[in-house]
């Protein structure tokens, strides 16, 4: 039986905020979507099952780190990374760009050969090309792959800036080759150009005229501003393809979520649910909550009752502070998929308010509740 292509459809929209459906031959993923993050083919602190209870419909995996390891001969050996980690939803990769940038020795960007780095772990020497990062994703079998991009620390230098631009438009040129027919899968372009509109404008034009199935906003959350995430996002808005799913990357508190789905953003991926789990703090209506404090040593009211979710509805915040001054391992799990849940809840709220032509309200209150990240 041949697989389902991939496709997109705007369903409905709330001035740019919309909401929309991604096809894929393993399910259907509402947009706006948030997916929780699976950098070494796991959700942190948490089980597929749990994920999939929470209604999440796609997770995020990493390619620099499954290169590493456990190397993508294995990953392939295993059928690919769904029957790795016993996974069934669609699982989008990232190119590993990012990542060489942020965690590895760079040694060297060669416009041919790619990225030549030192791994974080051992110190063992990598060469990732174009070529090569697209190789690793199809034989981790995702379906959303990404290109390859290079991604510049923040920088006011312009011309710094648009050499890294038109390297990563060669690149893409390269990755959408190399990726060759895949109609059941979907490769991403990675908008570029740091905080200058002109780059910003340049990159999406030369992306849309190799043509992607959807786009991306790379180099954001690299140590710019939140109103230099929003202008960036501001100046392209009106210019991003209409038909096609754009993804905002490494972007994901609640404020920042729904500011940037009132510029046009489709998908979000962030590690903070699971993070800040794993440090006994949680999101909720009334906003984020440190369980370590001792305000909440006598504190019975359950976690959160309005998030339908076991961790949310089941363990008083007196127990998950002890668990978390105990440094047990259960508050790390309760925490990570009680904030996933949250999440959850968030875009489904958002996705009924655009049908409703409410979205602003519905991000006047989100904004209030979260108003300590506001400027975060």
């Amino acid at each position: 039986m041949a697989l389902k292509n991939f496709a997109f459809k705007v369903l409905n929209k709330d001035k740019f905020a919309r909401r929309g459906v991604i096809e894929t031959h393993r399910g259907k993923i509402n947009t706006p979507a948030f997916m929780p993050v699976g950098t070494q083919a796991t959700v942190k602190a948490c089980t597929i099952d749990d994920i999939k209870k929470t209604g999440s419909e796609i997770i995020l995996s990493n390619t620099y780190h499954l290169m590493i390891r456990p190397g993508v001969e294995r990953v392939e050996s295993a059928g690919g990374l769904h029957e790795f980690m016993n996974c069934d939803l669609p699982i989008l990769t990232d190119s590993g760009g990012f990542q060489v940038m942020s965690l590895s020795k760079l040694n060297k960007i060669d416009r041919e050969k790619g990225a030549i780095f030192n791994s974080h772990v051992d110190g063992k020497k990598f060469y990732l090309s174009p070529e090569e990062s697209i190789r690793i994703q199809l034989g981790l079998n995702s379906d959303i792959v990404m290109i390859m991009d290079e991604c510049p620390k923040k920088t006011e230098d312009y011309n710094l800036i648009k050499k890294s631009m038109d390297l990563s438009l060669y690149w893409a040129e390269r990755s959408k080759k190399a990726f060759g027919n895949n109609p059941h899968k979907a490769l991403f372009g990675i908008i570029q150009g740091g905080l200058f509109k002109e780059l910003r404008l340049k990159s999406l034009e030369g992306l849309t005229n190799i043509g992607f199935d959807g786009y991306a906003v790379g180099g954001l959350a690299v140590g710019e501003t939140q109103n230099e995430m929003f202008n960036v996002l501001d100046d392209i808005k009106e210019h991003l393809p209409e038909e096609k799913p754009h993804y905002l990357m490494g972007v994901g508190t609640p404020a920042n979520i729904l500011e940037n789905i009132a510029l046009g953003i489709d998908m979000f991926d962030c590690v903070l649910p699971t993070r800040f789990g794993r440090n006994g703090r949680a999101f909720t209506d009334k906003g984020e909550i440190n369980l370590r404090n001792a305000k909440y040593a006598s504190d019975k009211s359950l976690l959160d009752e309005t998030t339908d979710c076991y961790a949310s509805t089941n363990f008083s915040k007196s127990y998950l502070h002890h668990l978390t001054k105990s440094n047990e391992i259960l508050s790390s799990m309760i925490l990570s998929l009680h904030n996933i849940a949250y999440y959850k809840k968030m875009m489904d709220e958002i996705r009924i308010s655009i049908i409703n032509k409410n979205f602003k309200n519905l991000k006047k209150k989100y904004l209030k509740n979260h108003e300590s990240f506001k400027k975060n």
